[in-house]
C-alpha cells in the first residue's frame, strides 16, 4: 500500500475506529485469516491480490491468503507505511487497525504488546490440532489484560470435513478453560479461512451453524467508550523552564491519556496532592487553546506553581481520582530469563513513573498448561502468570485496569530488560510497608553503638534528632550557606551536631525523578539513625524535599525527634513543616528561630 492509498483510505475513514488484535497458535492460521479479510473487504491495495496470484502461478506454488502478509512485509522493507504486525481494513462500519500478535511461544512478550493496545480479540484455534498449551496462554493473557470482547474461531475446518462433532468438542474443552480464567467469549465461530467459509458470509458447508459470519460479530463488537469523556489523566513527561527574553513560563509537559481540560480548571498531582489551577494550554508554534483532550501532547502553565515531578498524574480535581499508595495486587505475566522472586528489587514501569518495586507477596501461580493453580510457589518462573502484593519504594498513582486501562497497567524492568507486565486489580491496605520492613530488617545490616541512649543524653545534655531543612528550589545555594552557618552556631553552642545532604553535583546530575534520589534518602535517614544512636544532633540538608521521601526519613530515623524546616515558603504542600522560614531574614534571625525550635521541643536540656 502507498503512501497515497493510506492517505485516501485515512480520508475515507468512518468515524469509529478499532483496534483489533488476532492471536493464536504458531500455524493455527492467523496470517491466513488476515489475507482472506483484507481481500474479501475490499482493504487491499490495488492489484495486489492479482499480483499474489501471478507470483504463485509463475513459481508453481498454490496460492495462499497468507502470502498476502509476505507481500506487504516486503512493502515495508521498501518504505511502505504498512507491516504484517499492524494491517488496516475497513467495513461500511467502521474502519479496523489489526494487531497481529505473534503465536510463538518465544514472542509472547510481543503479543502481549499488541494485546494491550486492543479493544477487542479474535482467538485462532486450528480444528485438526485442537487445543495447544499457547491457545491457554493466550486466552490467559487477553483475561489478564482485560479484553472482554473475544470470539474463538476454529479455523481448518475443512480438514476435519466440516464435523460438528470436532467443532463441539473442541468448543467445549476450551469453554472449561476459559471459564477458570474468567474469560466469557462472546461466540464460537466454525470457519475456514482458506476457502472463505463464515469469514464474511455464512456458508451452506456447515448447514448446522446458525450463527453470525466472522466480520458480522467484528462489526458488533462495542467500541470502548470515548476516551475524552472519561476522567482526566495526564502523566508528566517532564518540566521545562524559560529564561530567555524574560520568558519565566514554568511548562509541565505531557501527553493526556484520557478526559479533557480547560484553562481554568483545577487540577491535582497524585501522588504529592498538590494542587493549582491551569492558566495556559501551551504548544510550540501553535495557537493558543483553552482546551485539550486525550491523546493530544501539550504543556500546562499553572496559575499557582508548584513543584510537580516526573512521573506524577495529573487530574481534574473535581474528577474520580486515581488510587494512591505503595501496594497493590495485580496479575502478572512473567516473561524474564530468571524467575521473579520476593524482596528482590525491580524497577516498575506505569505511564511515565518509573520506581522501585518489590513483590511483598505471591499469592497463587497459575500454569496455563495444566490449569494448576499452586499457592506454595516461592518464584515465578517464565511464561507463568501469578496473582501478586506488590509494593513501591514511594507511593505512586494509579488506576485498577477495569476502570482505566491507560494508568493500570505496568511492565517490570528486571535491571535493563522488559521482563513481565500486568494489571492492577486494586490497592491493598497494609500495615507494614517497605520502609516498615526495611527498618525491622535493618538491624542486621547496621551495627550501632551498646552505649545506651539514656547515658549519651545525661552526658550530653541533648536530646537526639534529625532536622531536616528543604526548599522549594532544587539547586539552592543560599539554603546550604545558611545549613552550614546553623551547623557552625550550634557547635560553638556546645552541641553535639553534625551536617550532611544532597549536594548540588549530585543535584545538578540527577534533576528529574530517578531511583538514584530515593537511595540517597534512604542513606541519610540511615546516617541520621545511627548519628541519633551516637547522641548527636543531625542536619540534613534536602532540596525539594517530596512528601513521601519525609515519610520514609521519619521512619528511618528511629529513636529520635523530626523536625521538618523550610527555608523559604513552604510550597511541597505534603511536608510536615516544623518551621517555616522567611529567607529575606538575616541569617542571624533564622538561626534563632530554629534555635528557639529545638529549646521549645526540649531537645536542650543545659
Amino acid at each position: 500500500m502507498n503512501t497515497e492509498q493510506t492517505k485516501n483510505i485515512k480520508n475515507e475513514m468512518p468515524r469509529d475506529q478499532m483496534n483489533l488484535v488476532i492471536v493464536g497458535h504458531v500455524d493455527h492460521g492467523k496470517s491466513t485469516l488476515i489475507g482472506r479479510l483484507l481481500a474479501d473487504t475490499g482493504s487491499l491495495p490495488k492489484g495486489k491480490l492479482e499480483h499474489v496470484k501471478q507470483m504463485c502461478k509463475r513459481n508453481a506454488k498454490p496460492f495462499e491468503y497468507a502470502f498476502l502478509l509476505d507481500a506487504l512485509k516486503d512493502e515495508q522493507r521498501q518504505g511502505i507505511t504498512i507491516d504484517a504486525a499492524r494491517c488496516f481494513f475497513k467495513t461500511k462500519k467502521r474502519y479496523y487497525l489489526i494487531l497481529d500478535a505473534p503465536g510463538h511461544i518465544e514472542f509472547l512478550k510481543n503479543m502481549i504488546t499488541g494485546a494491550s493496545r486492543a479493544e477487542a480479540a479474535l482467538l485462532v484455534i486450528d480444528a485438526d490440532e485442537g487445543v495447544q498449551e499457547n491457545s491457554k496462554r493466550h486466552g490467559y493473557m487477553l483475561s489478564l489484560l482485560g479484553i472482554k470482547q473475544v470470539v474463538v474461531l476454529i479455523n481448518k475446518m475443512d480438514l476435519v470435513d466440516y464435523r460438528q462433532s470436532v467443532f463441539t468438542d473442541i468448543r467445549g474443552k476450551y469453554s472449561r478453560f476459559l471459564k477458570n480464567i474468567g474469560l466469557k467469549p462472546l461466540n464460537f465461530v466454525p470457519v475456514s479461512a482458506k476457502e472463505g467459509v463464515n469469514i464474511t458470509k455464512i456458508d451452506s458447508c456447515i448447514p448446522w451453524y446458525q450463527g453470525p459470519s466472522v466480520l458480522e460479530h467484528i462489526d458488533g463488537f462495542a467500541a470502548q467508550a470515548s476516551k475524552d469523556q472519561q476522567p482526566f489523566r495526564l502523566p508528566v513527561q517532564d518540566v521545562y523552564k524559560f529564561t530567555e527574553k524574560g520568558d519565566s513560563r514554568r511548562i509541565i509537559a505531557g501527553t493526556v491519556q484520557t478526559g479533557t481540560v480547560n484553562v481554568g480548571d483545577e487540577v491535582i498531582f497524585l501522588p504529592s496532592e498538590k494542587r493549582s489551577s491551569i492558566k495556559s494550554i501551551e504548544g510550540f508554534n501553535l495557537p493558543r487553546k483553552n482546551s485539550v483532550s486525550a491523546g493530544y501532547a501539550t504543556g500546562f502553565t499553572l496559575a499557582e506553581q508548584v513543584f510537580a515531578q516526573r512521573g506524577e498524574i495529573m487530574c481534574r480535581a473535581n474528577d474520580v481520582l486515581p488510587l494512591t499508595g505503595t501496594t497493590f495486587k495485580a496479575n502478572v505475566f512473567w516473561l524474564g530469563k530468571s524467575p521473579l522472586v520476593p524482596n528482590k528489587r525491580y524497577t516498575l514501569k506505569l505511564a511515565a513513573t518509573q520506581v522501585p518495586v518489590y513483590v511483598k507477596k505471591i499469592e497463587s501461580v497459575l500454569d496455563v498448561g495444566t490449569l494448576n493453580n499452586s499457592q506454595a510457589k516461592t518464584q515465578i518462573e517464565r511464561h507463568d502468570v501469578a496473582e501478586c502484593i506488590f509494593q513501591t519504594l514511594t507511593p505512586i498513582a494509579f488506576d485498577r485496569s477495569a476502570d482505566m486501562e491507560e494508568t493500570g497497567r505496568f511492565v517490570i524492568v528486571d535491571r535493563y530488560d522488559i521482563s513481565g507486565g500486568g494489571i492492577i486489580a486494586d490497592a491493598v491496605d497494609s500495615e507494614r510497608d517497605y520502609v516498615d520492613d526495611y527498618v525491622k530488617h535493618r538491624s542486621r545490616l547496621i551495627k550501632t553503638s551498646i552505649i545506651p541512649t539514656n547515658m549519651r543524653i545525661a552526658q550530653y545534655k541533648q536530646k537526639p534528632a534529625m532536622i531536616a531543612l528543604t526548599s522549594s528550589q532544587l539547586q539552592d545555594k543560599a539554603l546550604h550557606d545558611f545549613a552550614h552557618a546553623l551547623e557552625r552556631n550550634f557547635f560553638q553552642r556546645g552541641l553535639y551536631v553534625s551536617l550532611s545532604g544532597l549536594g548540588d553535583g549530585f543535584l545538578i546530575e540527577n534533576s528529574h525523578y530517578t531511583d538514584s534520589r530515593e537511595e540517597y534518602i534512604y542513606k541519610l535517614g540511615n546516617l541520621a539513625y545511627v548519628f541519633a544512636r551516637s547522641g548527636l544532633m543531625s542536619i540534613m540538608v534536602i532540596p525539594q524535599l517530596r512528601g513521601h521521601e519525609a515519610y520514609a526519613l521519619k521512619k528511618l530515623a528511629t529513636d529520635q525527634e523530626v523536625l521538618f524546616v523550610t527555608y523559604g515558603e513552604n510550597k511541597l504542600n505534603t511536608v510536615p513543616v516544623d518551621c517555616e522560614l522567611d529567607r529575606h531574614q538575616s541569617k542571624e534571625q533564622l538561626i534563632e528561630a530554629v534555635t528557639r525550635l529545638i529549646y521549645k521541643r526540649k531537645l536542650v536540656l543545659r
